[in-house]
């Protein structure tokens, strides 16, 4: 009776000996990996005249060349995807802290007005414009969904809802890291030009861009304020996929295109943002209970580990991805301009 069970204990320990020796080298290289980078951007950041990046900037642009140089790490893939898809959460959480719960409440229901308006004109346009350009449909779905959520993770979210292929689905991935970089970065250039406060350019930043992370690289450069409000206006976003999703789930099993037992995930970090932000923001006899000198020193950790995020999002950058999607592209492209000129308008 007890030789199964020894038999079963020692499966378990070999799985987990075999894990440690094959597995936790390349998740630690690959963490190792993305801190470089991010200490190397946060080097060229530091010198003058360079600085007007930032870090967060710098550490795609060096993530996105050594892509071009050397193509992705594969070896190292596992240590680099926990720290754009964790670590990211985790800076968003942290970022929390920053953002006064009030104007949560007193934003929120307009933020989320217009994170509906976005999410609906980015998969609204980009479809329209894909098929007066007779571009590829299924993949111009995945763009708009990403353009209007939250880039590669809602295509990831949505890719086995609506079927899409693998190939699509890394396609698409690929294509809103590349564009959505270029304008995020633009973003960081004319930022001083535009006659917009600090929360207004927060605000505009959180509903037109991407990913969470062109977001951050965006808000950043225009202080702590900025980056807290644009985070809260692309956390509506990213919660409207849980809808979407649901929207999508009910149009493909209606047409019997999926089963009734396809799940969908649920983005828990936006509960921890609110928590971080409830917390950060309560006071006990008349003092925060979060000393400021304490705020101030996690959120240069966040902004540390919101650059080792930016890496995983460089290396996605490839340009020979351009060459079979130039149709699907110019859609995306054509409506996150159209997007950028509406969503300045309602900042």
């Amino acid at each position: 009776m007890t030789e199964p069970a020894y038999s079963k204990s020692q499966a378990t320990v070999h799985r987990l000996v075999r894990w440690t020796h094959d597995t936790l080298p390349a998740a630690a290289g690959g963490i190792a990996f993305t801190f470089i980078i991010a200490l190397m951007g946060y080097a060229l950041a530091s010198i003058p005249g360079l600085g007007y990046l930032g870090q967060l900037a710098w550490a795609i642009l060096i993530a996105a060349l050594y892509r071009q140089l050397r193509g992705y790490p594969e070896r190292l893939r596992i240590g680099i995807q926990f720290t754009a898809k964790r670590l990211l959460r985790l800076a968003i959480i942290l970022y929390g802290l920053k953002l006064n719960i009030g104007i949560v409440f007193q934003q929120g229901l307009g933020l989320m007005l217009k994170d509906v308006i976005s999410v609906v004109v980015a998969i609204g346009l980009t479809l329209l414009i894909a098929k007066w350009l007779k571009a590829d449909m299924s993949l111009s779905l995945l763009l708009g969904i990403g353009t209007g959520v939250c880039g590669a993770a809602a295509i990831a979210a949505v890719s086995p809802i609506v079927k899409a292929k693998e190939k699509d689905t890394a396609l698409g991935a690929g294509l809103i890291a590349f564009l959505g970089t270029i304008v995020a970065i633009g973003y960081t250039l004319v930022q001083p030009l535009l006659p917009l406060t600090d929360t207004q350019y927060g605000v505009w930043s959180g509903v037109s861009l991407h990913e969470i992370a062109h977001v951050a690289l965006a808000a950043a450069p225009a202080g702590e304020d900025a980056l807290a409000i644009s985070l809260l206006a692309k956390l509506g976003r990213v919660f409207l996929l849980v809808p979407l999703s649901v929207v999508l789930m009910l149009w493909m099993k209606r047409t019997g295109r999926i089963e009734s037992h396809t799940k969908m995930e649920f983005p828990w970090f936006l509960l921890g943002f609110i928590a971080a932000s409830i917390l950060g923001s309560w006071e006990w006899t008349g003092q925060p209970i979060i000393p400021l000198p304490i705020k101030d020193t996690i959120s240069q950790a966040a902004s540390f580990l919101l650059a080792m995020a930016m890496v995983g999002l460089g290396l996605n950058v490839h340009l020979k991805d351009l060459r079979s999607a130039w149709r699907p592209l110019l859609a995306m492209s054509i409506t996150t301009a159209l997007l950028i000129l509406l969503t300045y308008a309602m900042a």
